[in-house]
């Protein structure tokens, strides 16, 4: 697949760059330039991230970088099955268990909510940092409420990370989680509350919890550019209508028109043809 020229490789970063050093160096080359493209289009265009994933694990399936891009890949196109397997053998290469919310994630798509429950409680959760705890959490929310469980998830959800006022980079999305929860339970008032707490803290815009928030205030939306475009096909069709009303009113004067030339005509074309009696000298004569 093409890849654009402003696209060197160096954009990846140095830990990732270090373990390509293993390769030669061409071939490293084209792998990061392949691994650039992935998280270039990963959010926007999911299937070509995933066709650029293909080509770097071609070219390097033995680097662990390699195999965990080609998993988050997998995963954005819900490939559930394959993202599971690439994770795991990124896992397996380097000892890591960063990637072990996600492969509890991986479960819950697999449909397999009680295989993510087991995982959310096994000793590895304890090696992540907080972000990865936060994340478990989240996963196993899902897993429960994938198992009709709303109260449970909502408890799952209630921790000192929840309560916390400060802002960390998962603090709206745990908000966000906690408030569609509620709001799934019926508990209408504090899912407000919440969605309205995760609004301000969601400075990048990562969830659509300002949207959420109006619907329950019974905001609608209007998008102008749509009301221009009607308007434009009322004008529109008022002005096709008036054409057609104007072809219509040419029509009927023509046939007039011709109607009236055409009895005219015939009148001449009469006299035209009348036949001429000539005196006969050999006529008999009474």
């Amino acid at each position: 697949m093409p890849i654009p020229d402003d696209v060197t490789g160096e954009e990846i970063d140095a830990d990732v760059r270090q373990e390509l050093q293993s390769l030669p160096k061409g071939l490293a080359e084209d792998v990061s330039r392949n691994l650039v493209m992935v998280a270039r289009l990963i959010d926007e265009d999911p299937e070509g991230a995933y066709a650029y994933s293909k080509i770097a694990l071609r070219l390097a399936s033995r680097v662990a970088a390699v195999r965990e891009a080609a998993g988050f890949a997998a995963y954005a196109n819900q490939k559930y099955s394959e993202a599971l397997a690439e994770f795991r053998a990124a896992r397996r290469m380097t000892g890591n268990v960063d990637l072990w919310p996600v492969m509890a994630d991986c479960e819950r798509g697999l449909g397999r909510p009680e295989k993510a429950l087991d995982m959310a409680g096994a000793p590895e959760v304890h090696k992540l940092d907080k972000a990865g705890q936060v994340e478990m959490r989240l996963v196993a929310a899902g897993a429960r409420r994938d198992m009709g469980q709303l109260d449970a998830a909502i408890v799952t959800l209630q921790s000192p990370e929840l309560a916390s006022n400060s802002v960390q980079p998962w603090t709206a999305r745990l908000r966000y989680a906690y408030a569609d929860a509620l709001l799934a339970a019926g508990r209408e008032g504090e899912a407000r509350e919440w969605f309205a707490k995760a609004v301000e803290s969601d400075k990048d815009g990562s969830t659509d919890a300002s949207d959420r928030l109006a619907e329950l205030d019974g905001v609608e939306f209007v998008d102008a550019f749509v009301e221009d475009e009607d308007e434009d096909d009322v004008v529109e069709a008022a002005a096709d209508a008036d054409a057609e009303v104007d072809t219509e009113a040419d029509t009927e004067v023509d046939t007039e028109d011709d109607g009236e030339d055409d009895g005219e005509d015939d009148i001449v074309e009469a006299e035209q043809t009348k036949p001429v009696v000539e005196a006969d000298d050999d006529a008999p004569r009474g």
